[in-house]
């Protein structure tokens, strides 16, 4: 169960990470060992952050990792692989907070809290 700020803090966070792995992925694809300017690995290393808060120790994709040291800047395709990872653990995460009542899926929020809508939880890759 989780609280409804962690929830719309959590779709926030998808969204982001989710458009920050698709520019990324796509330089990649073109570029993959260029580095990562100064300010998107600012906004990447904002959100990973607050992806490590939300997921704690037990959904952590990549062991202590935190952020990218911003003195060894990370390539395009670090940073891609990074978020996809992320992503996974995002999804991992939601879809164990979610449920299916009378047909919909909403967030498991504690009693007395407005519902919220969710997707279905994805097909995780393994």
């Amino acid at each position: 169960m989780i609280t409804r700020e962690e929830a719309d803090q959590l779709e926030k966070l998808m969204g982001q990470l989710g458009g920050i792995h698709g520019e990324l992925a796509a330089l990649s694809k073109k570029r993959p060992s260029d580095a990562v300017n100064a300010f998107k690995l600012k906004f990447v290393n904002a959100v990973l952050l607050q992806c490590n808060e939300i997921l704690g120790a037990d959904y952590s994709p990549i062991g202590d990792f935190q952020e990218f040291n911003s003195d060894d800047v990370p390539s395009n395709s670090d940073v891609t692989f990074v978020a996809a990872q992320y992503l996974q653990a995002l999804e991992k995460f939601r879809s164990d907070n979610v449920i299916l009542f009378q047909g919909r899926w909403l967030y498991d929020l504690p009693k007395n809290t407005p519902e919220m809508r969710a997707s279905a939880p994805a097909k995780l890759k393994k």
